[in-house]
This record gives C-alpha cells, structure tokens and sequence, in this order.
C-alpha cells in the first residue's frame, strides 16, 4: 500500500494538528507539575479528551511532584502497566490503584 501524496496545505495542516496536539499534552502535564491538577483530575481529563488521552503514564506520573524515574517505574511495576502505556490503555484496576496511590493525603 502506497503512503498517499498529500498537498502543501494538507501537510501544513497536519503539522499544525500535531504541534497544537503536544502543546496540549504538555499542558497537561505542567498543570500536574504545578499543582494545579492531582493525578486523579488529570486522568480523568485525559479519558474525556482524545488528543490528552495519548500521554504516556510514565510522563505523567513523574510529572507529579517527589516523582522521578525510579518511583514512577517502581509504581508501574506494581500496577502492572507497560512502559510504553499511554492514559488511554489502562484498565479499570490501574486507574483505580494509581488514583489511591496518590490520592490526595
């Protein structure tokens, strides 16, 4: 199967989409980062919106404050999510335990 040959202004749009689409999932995460959102609020924002539902976890977990590499993964292990996971592909049982985990204290 042939890639399709897209126009100028297709490609020009197609670009647009894909910056505004990061600008987006990065304002997710710098919202979490200051505080703004818990974790629980974030994903419950990225389950209603398409475009934030393709953040990875693992960038969304260590942008949570006191999180970093080594307990994002430790925390993903424990819930049994892939590194390569993103908001959209977890199940029921990890939103439910990554919401207790860092529940609001």
């Amino acid at each position: 199967m042939a890639i399709p040959q897209l126009t100028t202004e297709q490609l020009k749009a197609a670009r647009a989409a894909a910056t505004e689409a990061r600008r987006s999932r990065s304002a997710l995460k710098a919202r979490v980062r200051s505080g703004e959102l818990t974790l629980a609020q974030a994903l419950d924002v990225a389950n209603e919106d398409e475009v934030l539902a393709h953040v990875k976890v693992i960038d969304l977990l260590k942008a949570l404050p006191r999180v970093g590499d080594k307990r994002a993964t430790l925390v993903m292990e424990r819930y049994d999510i892939a590194a390569n996971r993103r908001i959209r592909g977890l199940g029921r049982h990890q939103l439910a335990g990554l919401k207790a985990e860092f529940g609001e204290r």
